[in-house]
């Protein structure tokens, strides 16, 4: 016997009015990239809401920017990064640190005690520091912005929580339930085969049905899955309506909660995870080439370092998998994923030949701009000592040829 658990939003009347409309607007499934760039055309780019970040403290830094009394969605963001020691880092933020921020305020979110459950698939804990501070409004407003701001999406909500999101209905499941104590005891009850067995893995948990409103008597066997439902759907719904509603209400910034509900096949793969298939084909693919003019000296050194780049994606694909291939993505942008919206400007690889930026011989390292999603590339004869460098390069990101 299954119960869906609907939270109560609307009339009945309205919420069905409300369904039928995104039945049809969602008939033919529109991509997320294109819902995201309608949104983020409406950003004021001329106009910029500055965060200043210490990336050991991101979260706080959010918090503060996010509460700041000028603080505006529709304007651009401005991030501005300190190192761990407090001297400021060069550059002004033009693409590359906002998207790092949003990256690490994204993993930061999803590792907080707002949410409980399984690593890619959490649902929402109950947190009275984070309801007193505002911070499940705050998150919620957080992936908002992400989203249209170019940043990744949230990616480890359960799809428990993503169907809440939509519609307000939900049919949790018991290994929704992230209390282990309390997971066990429920499943003594589902496992319960008589009358007798119901009612004596139910008496553990007399004191919480009671708080959950589902203490009633045992009269047969078939109560148990109703019991159980009631327990499950107390514990993951009910008992965070407060959190979820805040939640929503930061997630309406900019637009973005309409636009899930009446388009919620295109931001499903958003919100709830999905494995990363990211290739050495496709970062190849992801990144222009740009040389020098065809028959110059400078165009046959960087031909050659060009092999040299695919020849380390390759390798860092079948040494690492995947892992490697994100830091190259963060290092090169700033984002260790494709971000929904995409790239703009798109990624590129460039050269650095002798005298250029005071450098009188070949440059030891690759460099990233990650305001203009570009890498540069030495030209090393060897490719021994171009992966050595460029695996120095990557283990030494932040402080370490960027820009």
């Amino acid at each position: 016997l299954a119960l869906v658990s609907t939270l109560p939003d609307e009339s009945s009347d309205d919420e069905e009015l409300n369904k039928a409309i995104i039945a049809s607007m969602d008939a033919e499934k529109v991509p997320s990239q294109e819902i995201l760039l309608e949104l983020s055309s409406k950003i004021i780019t001329k106009r910029q809401c500055r965060f200043n970040i210490n990336r050991s403290a991101v979260w706080e830094g959010a918090m503060r920017g996010f509460q700041r009394v000028s603080y505006d969605p529709n304007l651009m963001i401005s991030v501005k990064f300190s190192d761990d020691m407090g001297r400021n880092e060069e550059g002004i933020d033009l693409g590359g640190p906002r998207r790092e921020f949003l990256t690490t305020a994204m993993e930061t979110i999803a590792r907080s005690a707002m949410f409980e459950g399984k690593e890619n698939s959490k649902n929402f804990a109950l947190d009275s520091t984070a309801l007193r501070e505002d911070r499940y409004y705050n998150a919620g407003r957080a992936i908002a912005v992400s989203l249209v701001h170019g940043g990744p999406p949230p990616n480890f909500l359960s799809p428990t929580v993503f169907s809440l999101l939509v519609d307000g209905s939900a049919n949790p499941a018991v290994g929704d339930i992230a209390d282990p104590e309390l997971l066990e005891k429920v499943k003594k009850v589902s496992e319960s085969t008589t009358v007798e067995e119901l009612e004596e893995s139910k008496a553990p948990l007399l004191e919480y049905l009671a708080n959950a409103g589902c203490l009633r008597p045992v009269q047969s066997i078939r109560d148990r899955e109703l019991l159980v439902q009631d327990i499950v759907t107390f514990q993951v719904v009910h008992r965070v309506q407060g959190p979820f509603q805040r939640f929503c209400e930061g997630l309406k910034t900019l637009g973005v909660l309409e636009k899930i509900r009446r388009h919620p096949d295109s931001f499903k793969p958003l919100f709830c995870y999905e494995a990363s298939l990211l290739t050495a084909d496709q970062m190849d693919n992801l990144f222009s080439i740009r040389l020098s003019p065809e028959g110059s000296n400078k165009r046959t050194a960087e031909e050659m370092v060009v092999i040299f780049w695919r020849d380390y994606l390759q390798d860092a694909e079948e040494e690492e998998g995947p892992s490697k291939l994100h830091k190259i993505l963060a290092f090169a942008t700033g984002a260790s994923v494709v971000p929904p919206i995409g790239f703009s400007p798109t990624p590129s690889v460039e050269f650095i030949h002798k005298g250029e930026d005071d450098y009188a011989s070949t440059p030891l390292f690759p460099m990233a701009n990650t305001c203009v999603n570009c890498i540069r590339l030495p030209l090393h004869v060897s490719y021994e000592v171009f992966k050595d460098k460029f695996d120095f390069a990557l283990g030494n990101t932040h402080g370490f040829g960027r820009s």
